[in-house]
């Protein structure tokens, strides 16, 4: 496989909500919005990176790459966003280490003032609805969301 071909395809990454709250004190956060972790597709794997309170659960899934992870994930009931990996050179700010703060460093999200995984949702929505607006994945203008029909 080409270098630009893995490149291309190790782009691709969600941010994964979940409402189960296994701290007691996790039950403030909004109901369905307790949690994150991220989904990566490597181009041959599914990898997982779950920062839990205790430690960060990275793990490669032994299935075919050819099974649609995020639609399984969905189908158990969590809430599911793509999102984009920015790798900009400029450091992030100082922030306690939370699964939110974990799901931001994956992706290069340098926001300060997301701390909780609903604002870290509310925000990915808004990018996406710009980024949609701007350009298509493939590059082409189809049918879709906020896609203008003519």
């Amino acid at each position: 496989m080409s270098d630009q071909k893995i490149q291309k395809t190790a782009q691709k990454v969600w941010v994964v909500f979940s409402g189960q709250a296994d701290l007691p004190w996790l039950k403030i956060f909004k109901p369905g919005f307790r949690h994150c972790f991220v989904l990566l597709d490597d181009g041959s794997h599914w990898i997982t990176v779950d920062p839990l309170s205790n430690y960060t659960e990275v793990l490669i899934h032994k299935v075919p790459h050819e099974f649609n992870m995020p639609l399984w994930l969905k189908d158990r009931g969590y809430k599911i966003l793509k999102a984009s990996l920015d790798r900009k050179r400029n450091s992030a700010p100082w922030m306690v280490f939370t699964c939110v703060e974990a799901v931001k460093r994956v992706l290069g999200l340098h926001k300060r003032f997301i701390f909780t995984p609903w604002q870290l949702y509310r925000h990915l929505i808004k990018s996406q609805a710009s980024h949609s607006l701007s350009y298509s994945d493939d590059g082409s203008n189809s049918k879709g969301e906020l896609a203008w029909e003519v």
